[in-house]
């Protein structure tokens, strides 16, 4: 496989992971211990949500970490290459499919942001 398409692939999926981790709904069961959610209304009866960090230490630490998409986005990116250098064979399918999801999200957000 090409270098640089190895690397885009890596890219989208990394992207692709660290969303999965740090934003959707779907594993809000890792966040749930770190953080806690907030909903603020204002005056105009709009609702903000925001994240309140659990905990101390290393707890605090982890919830940090959860909720900064760049963090995040590094420690992803470093185990999809470490897990890839290792174990090649299982991790290709992994990073497809990664990487197909991610940029089936990045062509979805276009699109909403066109037609919206």
């Amino acid at each position: 496989m090409n270098s640089w398409l190895l690397f885009m692939l890596f890219g989208i999926a990394s992207f692709r992971l660290t969303r999965l981790i740090v934003m959707d709904n779907i594993t809000s069961f890792i966040r749930k211990p770190f953080h806690e959610e907030v909903e603020i209304t204002d005056d105009d009866g709009n609702v903000s949500t925001y994240i309140q960090i659990k905990g101390k230490g290393l707890r605090a630490w982890i919830g940090e970490l959860l909720s900064c998409y760049w963090c995040t986005g590094i420690w992803c990116s470093l185990f999809l290459y470490a897990f890839w250098m290792y174990f090649p064979q299982l991790t290709e399918p992994l990073i497809i499919v990664l990487s197909i999801a991610g940029l089936a999200g990045i062509i979805e957000s276009i699109i909403t942001k066109i037609i919206d």
